[in-house]
Order: structure tokens, then sequence, then C-alpha cells
């Protein structure tokens, strides 16, 4: 396939895609795409729009650095997250609907034919794996190397000292009761007859 300019225009040859799981949410799947066998773009998203559904590039939060740490923080964070400093409100710029900017694309076509084709293409192979997931022994073809996952301790893991003394083997001792308030002696007022005697 030759593009108008004569060169070799790059085919898709390859749609992974992982379906959500959360019904009535505007995010629909992830998915990736591989170009002629060689190159593979990760975490395309696709949206549910109010026009219907759209093809979101891979993207990345922009951030301005803490200027007492330098820490990176995102353009609305009120509070730096390394040292804590309240920071002012940064200057957000727009896009062309009017929306604040705060991602920005790692990989994106750079023409609107290129556009369509990734979107129409994507958008059919999410109706295919859609239909697909309805099989029996259903299982996606997306690899999630991203999942959370927790890693494995080098050492034993501390507790804390609460539940240190709540998992020993000693016999727990009940505090000693509340001593009773002690009874202080009054003077009668004076005038009063038998001054010498106290009321309790």
């Amino acid at each position: 396939m030759l593009s108008e300019e004569g060169r070799s225009a790059v085919k898709i040859t390859e749609i992974r895609i992982k379906l959500m799981d959360e019904p009535g949410e505007r995010l629909k799947a992830f998915c990736s795409i591989t170009f002629d066998d060689s190159f593979v773009v990760r975490d395309l998203k696709i949206i549910e729009g109010a026009g219907g559904l759209f093809v979101a590039m891979p993207s990345r939060k922009l951030t301005a650095r803490c200027p007492a740490c330098r820490t990176k923080n995102h353009l609305r964070a009120q509070y730096c997250s390394q040292c804590g400093i309240r920071l002012k409100e940064q200057p957000i710029a727009k896009d062309e609907g009017g929306r604040a900017k705060l991602y920005a694309d790692i990989a994106h076509p750079i023409n609107s034919k290129c556009r369509e084709m990734i979107q129409s293409r994507v958008i059919q192979a999410y109706e295919e794996e859609k239909a697909r997931s309805l099989l029996p022994g259903y299982v996606p073809s997306y690899d999630d190397y991203d999942e959370e996952q927790t890693a494995e301790a080098a050492e034993p893991i501390p507790r804390p000292e609460s539940q240190h003394k709540a998992h020993t083997d000693e016999p727990a001792v009940p505090p000693p009761p509340h001593k009773p308030p002690e009874t202080i002696p009054q003077k009668r007022r004076e005038g009063d007859q038998g001054a010498e005697t106290f009321e309790s």
C-alpha cells in the first residue's frame, strides 16, 4: 500500500482489546495496535462520548515542578506530594473546545486520514471482541503487563507494636479497677453547733 506521496504507508496488522467490566462507565475498553508486525502502541482507550464511541490515544498527565523540592505534581495539585508545601494555582492552557488541557498524547496520528483509519479499525475490533466475550471459555487477547501486583518481601515484615502484643501467647492481664474517689471531709459552716464534727 502506497501513500499519496508514493511512500510505503503503515498497516495495522493486529488489534488487541481488553473490555472493561464496569457497566455504565464511559471507558469501554483498553486497546493495543500493532503496525506492520513491527511496532506496538499500547493503552489506547475506547470511550463512549456524546456522539458515540471514539478512540483516545495514550497520554500522560501534565505536571509542574514544586518550587521547593522540584518534585513533579499534576497541574491542579494544591499541595506538593513530596514536601507538602502549598502550591499556587497553575495557569492551564485550553484546547480547541475550551476545555482545560490536563493531558498530553504520548503517541498520536498527525493527520485526520490516519486518525479515522485507526478509529474505524479499533471500534470494529471492539465490537467483534464484545461478541466473542459472550462465548463460553472466553479469554481476552490483551496482555495486561501493567496489572497491579504485590511484591514478595525479602525479610520479615515488622508488625506494629499493638498487633505484636495482640498475637503473643502470654495471657492478657486485665487493667486494675478504677480507684473509688477519695472521701474528702468537709467542715460544718461556721456558727453551726458541733463544728468539731465532720460530714462526709
